[in-house]
């Protein structure tokens, strides 16, 4: 099993910043941890792709997030971070985190945290 704790939530004005933090623990027969990223949702919308970074550094991000977020990962301590910069009213959501992990069958699976709040006020 791998266990997300996310931090960093809260509340930013217009073209404030904030920086997201995700903390992930293996255990059982996790053999490795894989793509980390950030989702988002907001009431009414569907969960979509904010960043992802895999282990070698390689990013993706979301249209709506590019050049304003960036995302980077310590796989020392397999934590991930989101840097957002310019935010703006409508980056207003719950993060969750996300892993994808391999068993030592090699057997994928994917992880979500609980989820923080960031509300941007105009």
């Amino acid at each position: 099993q791998v266990q997300l704790v996310e931090s960093g939530g809260g509340l930013a004005h217009t073209g404030g910043s904030l920086r997201l933090s995700c903390a992930a623990s293996a255990s059982g027969n996790i053999f490795s941890i894989h793509t980390m990223g950030w989702y988002r949702q907001s009431p009414g919308k569907q969960r979509e792709l904010v960043a992802t970074i895999t282990p070698g550094n390689s990013t993706n991000y979301g249209d709506s997030v590019k050049g304003r977020f960036s995302i980077s990962r310590d796989n020392a301590k397999n934590t991930v971070y989101l840097q957002m910069n310019s935010l703006k009213p409508e980056d207003t959501a719950v993060y969750y985190c996300n892993a994808d992990a391999f068993n030592r069958r090699l057997e994928e699976n994917v992880y979500w945290g609980q989820g923080t709040q960031v509300t941007v006020s105009s």
